[in-house]
């Protein structure tokens, strides 16, 4: 008897059971107006700040744009710069081009002068020297120089008396002459005398060739005939 009522209490067709609340419904009403409040406070908030967050994206849009039109003006402005600066360089470039070839140009100038000096030198010497007489050709001018270790550099003016003259021929020979370890020390031309064809005047200029441990203190220069004579001589010294 006692099982059955059990399991009636607890099986399916057991009476149904009615939980009442014990507060009154004025409480009750209450309780559901603070919660409806409560509920419309929270979505009057949410609508609040959506509207707040909607200004500030569209504020933060505007200030983007902003940037954006400032960034296109300073990248601008970069440009134009970096073009003033580059026409700035090419203007300096070509400034230091055209000083280098004013400095090759006065250089160049200057060693015309030179020349033109020495040209003129040479010009000065072919003038008929006063008191001389004959036909025999003559030395006017004779210059030696080093010219590096063990060399020297000549130059020669021959020049005929005779204003109308026929073509001479003739042979010049150098020798040199000094020390070479403390003792006297000669050397003829390489090559012996060098022929040579003069009408008025010869311009004769080359090298010569020396052992470097030589001091060369003398140069002389003999002007020979076709058979040997010697018609003039000059010596240089160093």
């Amino acid at each position: 008897m006692r099982w059955k009522l059990l399991r009636r209490r607890f099986s399916i067709s057991a009476p149904r059971m009615i939980v009442r609340s014990h507060l009154p419904w004025p409480l009750r009403w209450a309780v559901a107006a603070l919660a409806l409040g409560f509920s419309a406070a929270i979505a009057l908030w949410a609508f609040e700040f959506g509207k707040d967050l909607a200004g500030l994206d569209k504020d933060a849009k505007v200030e983007l744009e902003q940037l954006r039109a400032e960034v296109r003006t300073l990248r601008d402005d970069k440009d134009k710069a970096q073009s003033i600066a580059n026409t700035a360089e090419s203007l300096l470039k070509a400034e230091k081009v055209a000083q280098e070839r004013l400095a090759v140009q006065l250089r160049q100038v200057e060693a015309d002068n030179l020349q033109l000096k020495a040209d003129l030198g040479f010009f000065e010497r072919l003038l008929p020297a006063a008191g001389q007489n004959g036909d025999a050709p003559q030395v006017r001018a004779f210059q030696v120089e080093a010219d590096g270790p063990g060399k020297l550099h000549y130059q020669v003016l021959v020049m005929s008396p005779a204003r109308v003259a026929a073509p001479s021929e003739g042979r010049y020979e150098l020798t040199l002459s000094g020390t070479q370890d403390g003792k006297p020390w000669t050397q003829p031309m390489p090559g012996g005398p060098q022929p040579f064809q003069l009408r008025q005047y010869l311009r004769l200029e080359g090298h010569l060739d020396h052992p470097p441990a030589a001091v060369v203190k003398l140069v002389q220069l003999r002007v020979l005939d076709a058979r040997g004579a010697v018609l003039a001589s000059q010596t240089a010294r160093l």
